[in-house]
């Protein structure tokens, strides 16, 4: 009978069902540990020494290894690198050659058939924005990609709202908020202009848009955050530079794909000088104006509160 009651104690322990040990062992409460006095003073000193023994640089053998070698290292770096640059210096052609780079049949081309192929009065506007507008793409993406990257790092968390906002806001300057209120609306109609008349004359998307970004700045300033976000907002900024960059690179999409398989774009250039004319590149520059704009105020926004 007690080797059944055994056996069946051990398979119930062996399933888990029952502790065969709960109940019959002795149980004492532990005592509370105190330390002494004298024990809690020798603890601390041996800490504080550790402490320094791992703060202490100038007689860390390996800390000294270590910096002696980042030395030598950043030495032999610096010295490669100024003998690479020498080197492309030194296979350079010579200044005035006709054999130099810049004097070839490209520059030629921006000159002489610049405004017929582009329909731009300004060249340097038709080179930008026509020849060369893969890079000019790349270029907005930079600063669009530049304005998330501070807003990334720099932004506050929206579920944490200060007590104190007004430390943001101007302290009501009337002088300033008059002057801005003057100066603000023809900063902008400046801006617009630049921006329009970029394939006319010197001007186009980057001036045009900083211009407008500086009177945002300072209606900004003039008035505060809150009067700012009734007409811009960080859904603004979002909307405008994807819509801006979405248009320019399937505009542009479209006139590399004709132009590499020889297609007529079937965009009209219209009369040099006009201003709706020089095809794509009116619409291209307002699209650039926007990004730099809303880029030049975002960086503001975020540096100063850390969000729009």
């Amino acid at each position: 009978m007690k080797n059944k009651e055994r056996k069946s104690r051990f398979l119930q322990w062996l399933d888990g069902e029952k502790d065969i040990y709960a109940g019959n062992m002795e149980m004492r409460p532990q005592k509370e540990y105190i330390s002494s006095p004298k024990l809690l003073s020798r603890q601390e000193h041996e800490r504080r020494l550790l402490t320094e023994r791992a703060n202490d640089v100038e007689h860390n053998r390996v800390y000294r290894l270590y910096k002696a070698a980042y030395r030598v290292l950043a030495l032999v770096f610096c010295l490669s690198f100024i003998f690479l640059l020498l080197l492309e210096v030194s296979w350079l052609p010579p200044v005035g050659s006709a054999a130099n780079p810049d004097n070839n049949e490209v520059s030629a081309r921006y000159i002489e058939k610049g405004m017929q192929e582009t329909g731009a009065v300004n060249i340097v506007t038709g080179m930008i924005l026509d020849y060369r507008a893969f890079d000019t793409l790349g270029e907005s993406h930079v600063l669009f990609v530049a304005t998330i990257t501070v807003l990334v790092l720099l932004r506050k968390d929206k579920g944490k709202k200060e007590d104190n906002d007004r430390v943001y806001e101007p302290k009501n300057d009337t002088i300033l908020q008059k002057v801005a209120f003057i100066l603000v609306p023809m900063i902008m109609i400046f801006g617009i202009y630049i921006i329009l008349n970029g394939h006319l004359s010197p001007g186009g998307g980057f001036s045009g848009g900083a211009i407008i970004g500086a009177g945002l700045i300072l209606y900004l300033n003039a008035f505060g955050f809150a009067k700012t976000e009734r007409f811009f907002t960080e859904k603004t900024y979002k909307i405008v530079s994807f819509c801006a960059l979405s248009f320019y690179c399937l505009a542009k999409s479209y006139s590399f794909y004709t132009g590499a398989n020889g297609l007529e774009s079937g965009i009209p250039l219209g009369t040099p000088g006009a201003i709706l004319s020089s095809g794509l590149i009116l619409p291209l520059n307002i699209c650039v104006g926007l990004v730099v704009a809303c880029t030049m105020y975002a960086f503001y926004a975020i540096f100063r509160k850390g969000g729009f």
